[in-house]
């Protein structure tokens, strides 16, 4: 994601954004799917059950998110105690998310998947209902606490590398231990492959313009190769009890995940930014996104009566953009299109949200200042 600009290369920003984020939260998912199965004795009845158990697990963890991130936009936007005080908003967000984690975590569900959207739900509503003073607060304590995370995530991969625990159970297998991680690497290589290039030429089939050409397949394909924190924690949590094991078969796996995200993170990470440059040379360009600004954000400021988009200027069409955020600003007479009224006229009436919600700059105090001030300068 560093590697890439969205300004420069919108839509294959949010591909790769969206696939990575909903590829973390599926394999969650399914992997607690899993484990209440017996995999030794599969059958068609099995897999049936293991196929609804994933869909249960996934539509219970999403609904509890947007029911989480819906009750947040609800209370800041309704209630008066969270009401144009940057402290209590900010906290209301940060215990929301963390209360939609813990229910999940309590109901056995995908703790990932449920935070996912529930941070989504705030981005559209509840972020729009605080003040501008929290805005700025929230968008720079949770890059913080991401940054954080991430550096955390990748020191402790580096400091369990060196466990020689572990390693001395597979010490006396050097060959086995290389041909699993060898295995594993080509599983992940051959299965991602056997996924990006299908989807991306169906989702072709589907589209008269911005298709997805077969440099960006190929970005897709191997900006997904680098295996991270998500490895690590279903490894640990499958093959391990408090961090150890002396299980060879166990040790053994672990240890291969610790080489395979190693590699991927080290090698392919180092290829990915001359392989973009090589593949994509000279994407240079910039959007002037007038829709992005608080005044333009209903369906009627986008389309005229008729449904057709808007033109400004000397009736000149309007660019759109093909980044997600863009297409969701500037969406087609298709589900975008009446998602956006439905939203428009049951939602955010009820939920708040961008243009629905009278813009304070701060706390009431500092609106006091800001009326008394106003009305001076009109007795003026």
């Amino acid at each position: 994601m560093q590697v890439l600009s969205q300004d420069e290369t919108p839509l294959l920003y949010s591909l790769v954004f969206g696939e990575g984020v909903v590829n973390d939260a599926t394999s969650v998912v399914l992997f607690n799917a899993v484990q209440n199965f017996d995999l030794s004795d599969l059958s068609a009845g099995v897999a049936i059950k293991l196929l609804g158990n994933f869909i249960y697990l996934f539509i219970s963890s999403t609904v509890l998110g947007v029911v989480a991130g819906l009750l947040s936009a609800y209370i800041i936007k309704k209630l008066y105690f969270g009401r144009h005080s940057t402290d209590r908003e900010v906290a209301i967000m940060m215990l929301m998310a963390y209360l939609s984690y813990m229910l999940a975590e309590l109901f056995y569900l995908s703790g990932i998947l449920t935070v996912f959207f529930c941070g989504i739900v705030m981005s559209h509503y509840t972020w729009h209902n605080v003040t501008q003073n929290s805005r700025v607060t929230t968008k720079h304590t949770f890059a913080t606490l991401s940054f954080v995370a991430e550096i955390f995530i990748f020191l402790y991969v580096g400091m369990d590398a060196l466990d020689m625990e572990k390693w001395r159970v597979v010490s006396d297998s050097p060959k086995t231990s290389l041909s699993v991680s060898a295995t594993l690497l080509g599983l992940v290589l051959a299965g991602r492959a056997a996924f990006v290039f299908p989807l991306s030429f169906l989702s072709n089939l589907t589209k008269k313009s911005e298709k997805i050409d077969f440099k960006q397949q190929v970005t897709i394909w191997w900006a997904g190769l680098m295996r991270g924190a998500v490895s690590m924690a279903l490894a640990y949590n499958q093959f391990t009890r408090d961090g150890h094991t002396q299980l060879h078969g166990n040790a053994l796996l672990i240890t291969s995940t610790i080489t395979v995200v190693l590699f991927s993170t080290v090698v392919f990470g180092l290829i990915t930014k001359p392989l973009v440059r090589l593949l994509m040379p000279g994407t240079h360009m910039s959007f002037t996104v007038p829709l992005l600004g608080e005044s333009q954000d209903s369906v009627s400021e986008l389309f005229d009566d008729n449904g057709a988009l808007e033109t400004h200027g000397e009736g000149r069409n309007l660019v759109r953009p093909s980044s997600l955020r863009m297409l969701l600003t500037t969406p087609t007479r298709t589900v975008h299109y009446y998602w956006r009224k439905f939203d428009d006229s049951f939602m955010r009436p009820v939920f708040g949200g961008r243009g629905f919600v009278p813009y304070v700059p701060g706390s009431p105090t500092e609106q006091t200042m800001h009326n008394n001030w106003w009305h001076g300068e009109a007795e003026m």
